[in-house]
Parts: C-alpha cells; structure tokens; sequence
C-alpha cells in the first residue's frame, strides 16, 4: 500500500510539473529527471526498486507504439538509409568505442565488461528524443530520423548486451552466430508485427463503429505483440514499431475522425504518464545506486561517465556526418543519369549537428543496466556490477540533462544562421 502512495504521490508531481515545464520552457523530461534526483533524497522516501521486466513490459509497448503510430511514413521511407545506418552500425561502434575506453580507463574493467557497459550505453533513447525535441523548431524530417533510430537500435544494443554478458559468463563469442541471431532478433520481430497488424487490422474493420472496443483493442495489442515476439525470442521491440506503422496506415485509411480523436485522446493522457513516471524514476534511482559505491569512488565515476559520454558524442557526430557525405555522394548522377536517393534524404550541417546532439539515453539503458545478473554461473558475484550500473546511470543523467539543457541552443543558433543565410543570398 506504501508503494501505491508514493506511486500516486509520483503522479501528482508529474502533473504539477508538467504545468510548470510549459511556463518555464525547460523540456519536460529534464525537470522530471532533476525533480526525480531531489525526491531520492528525502530521508523519509522509501526505496522504489525497479524491476527491468516491468520496464520493458509496462513502459516499452505504448511508448514504441505510440512514436511509430505518430510518425511520418513519408519521411521514414526517404531517410530510411540514414535511420537505418544510425540503428545498426552507430550502435555496435558506439559500443566497441566505449569498450575501448572503458578498459583502458576504469582499473579492473575486463575486456568482456568493458563490452557490456558499451552495450548498455550503446542505443538512444525513444522516449528521450521525442519528449526533448517537442516543441523545439526542428524539421519534420530530422525529428523522424531521431524516432526511428531510437525504435530500431534498441534491438541492436540487446543483441550486443546478450553477447557481451555471455561472454562474461565465460560462453565464446562467435562472429556468424552473433549476426545469425540479429538477423533471426530483426527478421522475427518484424514478422511477428506484420502478422498481428493483419490480425489487428482485420479485427478493428469489423469492429469499428464500437469506439470503446476499437479503442481497447488499440490499447492491448502492443503489450500482445511484445509478449509473443518474446515469447518467441525475437525482437518485441521491433515487433511493437511495425504494429504501430501499421497501424497508422491503416488509421489514415479507414478510421472515422471520432474515432481517432477519442483514440487520440486516451493515447495522450497515458503516454503523458508513462513519460512523467519514467523520467522521475530515472531520478529516484540515483540515490540507491548511489549507496553501493564507496564514497571515494563516486567522483572518479562520475569523471569516468562524463569522458563515456564524451566518446559516445563524437562516435555519434563522426558517423552522422560521414553519413552525410555519403548521401551527398549517392545523389550525383551515376552513368544510367539516376540518383540513388533523392534530394529530401539529404543531409545538411545543421541537421547533422541536431542529429549529433540529440543522441541522449534512457530508460532502456536503465532496464538493461539494473538488468545485469547478480551472480556468475559458479555462484560468484559479477564482476563490476556496481560500477558498471552507476556509470550507466551517471550517463543517462548527464546525457539528458547536459544535452537536453543545451538542445534547443542548438537549436536556436542553427536556425539563426539559417535565417541570416537567407538573407545575405537576397
């Protein structure tokens, strides 16, 4: 019953906060974040532990659904190849950078270790992004590249968790059954989304002049579909993302404006909770990691988290931009007189600076982190356990506070040289 209060009394924060965010213009999630960290340390506050499961069963669905349900096809399928390189490559080279560092960095940091930090931290995250760059003067186009990196590479960053976790279990680890079992993850994920949006689809055609049970079935199907793909071990993440496409295409075909507004509605109010819960408890858990780590120790980790944040930053921004003088390269006519992609994929300095910047983690991270085994298959503790989940944590903080903070400057200064741009050519 104690847990319940402090859940309600959570809530009741979110909302006050929220109505102060809008006054103040600081994004939503960083308040949320700063408040979480001050309500941890209040003596009388019991500790809400965070069970990784309930993350990604409870949180994950309606969120990834949500994102892929609102974003433009349009643009998803011009920016494809860029989503797609940020979601896979950007990944495992973010984690094999950080691994790099974090050896040679962080005394007693195994290579094996090293990886699972970096696979942790590897992926971006959905809920960060779309909540940091709302409300922000940023073009449609980036922002979908932002949201469907995040929706994809969240498989790509467990696949390289699972392996480096193994590998510190003491399983080899094997280059063909790695990419295999990504390639099963991926290819799974995305069947098991394709097969409950044709049942889904076929289901809501029939039943879509009852608002309320439309509306229920929208709501159900991302946790169905999650459960399935992992039930199956296939990517439910992935599984979730192409529901919610999906969906939305079939919502701008057939779905009466009523229809889509009370859907619509509903969607609003729980993702607004499940974004103000997320982010408060990202906050709160600060203290209880915190109490595991010698206090001579925390410092140093800080410092080790600020110099990770920094690599994953410039893996980030030198892959983003290598990116774009590829697309720049793709878009000069080959001998046929074609062009490989069109004009609207490409990628100009201030979007590459947007997409750079706006690489922050989250609650994926988190779950996966606090995820970690506790003890080795000989009964031994794992190694670095502690370490390894307050560093994520500190770059979950710092990314989202520090980025975040410094975003919509950013921001401001890409557009106002836009402008001036503009107008020294007139």
């Amino acid at each position: 019953m104690e847990n319940y209060t402090i859940i309600i009394f959570i809530l009741a924060i979110v909302i006050g906060i929220s109505a102060f965010a809008e006054k103040s213009k600081l994004p939503f999630p960083i308040l949320l974040v700063i408040v979480g960290v001050a309500i941890g340390f209040i003596p009388t506050m019991n500790e809400i532990e965070i069970n990784p499961e309930i993350i990604f069963l409870i949180f994950l669905p309606p969120l990834l659904y949500d994102a892929s349900f609102n974003i433009s096809p349009k643009h998803f399928k011009t920016n494809l190849s860029t989503i797609s390189t940020l979601a896979i490559p950007l990944v495992f080279l973010t984690t094999f950078w950080i691994a790099v560092v974090s050896h040679y960095m962080i005394p007693g940091m195994s290579w094996p270790l090293s990886f699972v930090l970096g696979a942790i931290l590897s992926a971006t995250d959905a809920v960060a992004a779309v909540n940091i760059t709302k409300g922000l003067d940023i073009p449609e186009k980036t922002i979908t590249i932002l949201e469907g990196e995040s929706l994809i590479n969240d498989a790509s960053a467990l696949v390289a968790y699972r392996f480096a976790v193994a590998a510190v279990m003491g399983s080899a680890f094997i280059i063909w059954k790695a990419t295999f079992q990504f390639v099963l993850l991926l290819g799974g994920g995305f069947l098991v989304g394709f097969v409950t949006g044709k049942i889904l689809a076929f289901i809501l055609k029939k039943v879509r002049n009852n608002i309320n049970v439309t509306v229920s079935f929208m709501l159900l199907m991302p946790f169905v579909t999650y459960l399935i793909a992992e039930h199956l071990h296939v990517s439910g993440v992935i599984a979730v993302v192409i529901l919610g496409l999906a969906m939305a295409r079939l919502s701008n075909k057939v779905f009466p404006e009523n229809l889509k507004n009370n859907a619509r509605s509903l969607w609003d109010v729980i993702i607004f909770l499940l974004n103000g819960l997320i982010f408060i408890l990202i906050g709160l858990n600060f203290r209880y990691i915190l109490k595991d780590i010698d206090d001579g120790m925390i410092l140093p980790y800080i410092g080790y988290a600020a110099i990770i944040t920094i690599v994953a930053l410039l893996t980030r921004m030198v892959r983003v931009f290598f990116q774009k003088k590829n697309l720049q390269k793709a878009f000069q006519k080959n001998k046929k007189g074609k062009r490989k992609v069109s004009e609207n994929a490409l990628l100009d300095f201030g979007n590459s600076l947007i997409i750079s910047w706006s690489g922050m983690r989250g609650i994926v991270s988190l779950a996966i982190a606090l995820g970690l085994p506790k003890f080795l298959d000989d009964g031994t503790a794992f190694p670095q356990r502690n370490a390894i989940i307050f560093i994520s944590v500190a770059v979950v903080l710092i990314t989202i506070i520090g980025q975040g903070l410094t975003l919509p400057w950013v921001v401001k200064k890409i557009n106002s040289t836009n402008k001036d741009k503009e107008l020294t050519q007139k």
